[in-house]
């Protein structure tokens, strides 16, 4: 079953339980002036709808004359079928712009100079090795990032690396050398990132069809991801940030997935428990909901499988980079407030309590463990190998760290200390450094590669007076970024007008857990392709404020305004992808695409 119509059956049986309020609401129109104390005075003059035994604090209702709710509109149920065709055909088009020509540039890109080596001496030796700044290939002294993408790609040396980053995200690139050829295949050291990438928009068309119950809203995400130019360039490069991502946006499935079992497990339990012959209700002291609330705490709904997944994915994510650790602990504490927030939308009582002690807590207990373990998991290589990275520090270092762990994970523990030094104190002057703050504008893109060529090949040949040039910008389409930092504020405008929506924490998530915190490293060297992980959420936000506009206009102007944004937004990319994939043109085409100073 899909996402959507899993969704839409949820939401189709959603809010049929009975209660009192009903009735209460009922009488409320039908006696508008008798107030709501004159109500429950008369309770004798309702009999004829449900009886109200008053006691000192709560009020017990008979099951056989319980009232019902009327229940919500059912949202139309699109063909699983064809919903599912579309979201491949659109993953399809995405996937074809990170495919097509991957093994461009043959040269080292960027950190690919780290990611790859590493990962390509992993899978031979079982753990990332130091390699020489040269080599000697036929009697001549070269670089080894150039020989290793001429495919000389021995050499390395027999010390481990000191790695900075976990090792999930290089057990990936690995994979993807193993699968296609080895290291002497340049199309081998990306392909694993470009199936990420593609999967993420397969993940961010199901993520919106669960979210906003429309099918050409869900596909316009699809294209936006498919068209955003960090989306191709991170697809089309050898580095960690792409598997992040995708690990992220899977976790936030499959924790949207969890809220809307979780949603209709209470309504089904909360019918059952509203019929119970010991049933009582309580008056609803909050401003909002029901006049009354069922004096009992609901179904237990901490633990699905949903999110059990979810842990793992995060811990994944964490396993890439310890940015991950903030995707889990802001994904957490939404899911866990969804639960308690659906508890009182239902009509159980105490649902601030109940959320932290029968929801939060049970989660935790689980979550955290699996989030951890699965991190731990992917150290294993570090563990086996006697010569990982300061895999015997305790031994050469007695009675210093953490003394009373074993000796392996006393090295463990100093190792991280290390990285953790690194990370926070890293402030290395770089020509493509990047506020954080600026990243959801794209105020400076990193630029992965430039050089000029030889001759005028490919787009070059229609400017033979110019010099030949091949780029590689980590730059965003500017129309989706702007647009997307845009919807933002005008999302959250939106739904304070609406007196909160669930769903644009949706939408925040994702900044809060992806973005925000580096608000707090603002002296470090960060590049503004970081904020790959934070793209499908600038999409959400698209999608948040075009569902708001399309139910407020007719259908011959949603058309006429999506198809003009996106017709833009398309035109944007076709003409920025040459530099985006480095594909040959002339200097003075390069330069136009420049619009900003801060892009050279």
């Amino acid at each position: 079953m899909s996402l959507f119509t899993r969704a839409n059956g949820i939401a189709s049986r959603a809010s049929s339980a009975a209660d009192p309020s009903a009735d209460y609401q009922s009488k409320a129109q039908t006696q508008p002036n008798q107030s709501r104390a004159n109500f429950k005075g008369r309770s004798d003059s309702a009999s004829s709808r449900f009886h109200i035994a008053v006691t000192d604090k709560s009020r017990s209702v008979p099951s056989t004359s319980v009232p019902t709710s009327t229940p919500p509109t059912p949202t139309p149920t699109p063909n699983r079928l064809i919903t599912w065709l579309l979201t491949l055909l659109v993953a399809a088009f995405g996937g074809l712009l990170r495919f097509v020509r991957l093994g461009d540039p043959r040269e080292i890109v960027f950190d690919e100079t780290y990611y790859v080596k590493d990962a390509w001496t992993a899978l031979l030796t079982g753990e990332p090795r130091d390699w020489p700044k040269t080599t000697v290939i036929d009697g001549i002294k070269q670089p080894i990032d150039t020989a290793f993408a001429a495919g000389h790609v021995g050499g390395w040396l027999d010390t481990a690396e000191y790695v900075v980053h976990p090792p999930v995200g290089k057990w990936l690139i690995a994979l993807g050398l193993k699968l296609f050829g080895g290291a002497t295949n340049i199309f081998a050291w990306r392909v694993s990132v470009a199936v990420a990438g593609t999967v993420a928009i397969i993940l961010m068309i199901r993520v919106a069809l669960r979210l906003f119950r429309n099918v050409p809203i869900a596909l316009i995400a699809g294209l936006l991801l498919s068209l955003d130019g960090v989306g191709i360039v991170m697809s089309r490069t050898g580095l960690l940030d792409n598997f992040i991502m995708v690990f992220a946006l899977g976790a936030f499935s499959l924790l949207l997935i969890h809220r809307d079992w979780a949603r209709e497990k209470l309504h089904k339990q909360y019918v059952l428990d509203s019929r119970s012959r010991s049933t009582t209700w309580i008056p609803n002291t909050s401003r909002h909901g029901k006049p009354f609330v069922l004096n009992a705490r609901g179904p237990f709904i901490a633990l699905s499988w949903w999110r059990v997944g979810a842990a793992i994915l995060l811990g994944l994510a964490t396993g890439v980079k310890w940015s991950g650790i903030y995707l889990f602990a802001a994904f957490a504490v939404i899911s866990v407030a969804w639960d308690a927030w659906e508890r009182h939308q239902v009509g159980y009582r105490g649902w601030l309590g109940t959320g932290l002690v029968k929801d939060a807590l049970p989660s935790a207990a689980y979550m955290v463990p699996l989030w951890v373990g699965t991190y731990l998991a992917g150290w294993l290589g570090w563990f086996i190998h006697r010569d990982s990275y300061m895999r015997d520090w305790a031994a050469a270092n007695p009675g210093e760290g953490v003394t009373w762990l074993p000796s392996v994970l006393q090295s463990f523990v100093q190792y991280h200390a290390q990285m953790w030094q690194f990370h926070t104190t890293l402030d290395a002057p770089h020509p493509y450094k990047a506020n954080p703050l600026t990243w959801p504008l794209q105020i400076r893109p990193t630029s992965f590669y430039w050089t000029k060529l030889h001759g005028h090949p490919g787009l070059c040949s229609l400017s033979p007076d110019s010099q030949c040039v091949s780029a590689v910008t980590s730059l965003g389409n500017s129309l989706i970024w702007w647009l997307g930092s845009l919807c933002v504020i005008v999302g959250i405008v939106v739904a304070v007008r609406r007196r909160g929506d669930w769903k644009i924490w949706a939408v925040l998530v994702g900044f809060l857990g992806g973005w925000l915190p580096w608000a707090q490293y603002l002296h470090r060297t960060t590049f503004t392709f970081y904020s790959i992980v934070i793209l499908p959420w600038i999409v959400l936000a698209i999608c948040y404020v075009a569902d708001w506009y399309r139910q407020r206009v007719s259908v011959r102007v949603w058309r006429l305004t999506v198809g003009i944004v996106l017709g833009l937004i398309a035109l944007v990319s076709l003409f920025f992808y040459p530099i985006w994939t480095a594909m040959p043109v002339p200097y003075e085409f390069w330069l136009s695409h420049m619009w900003l100073r801060s892009w050279i």
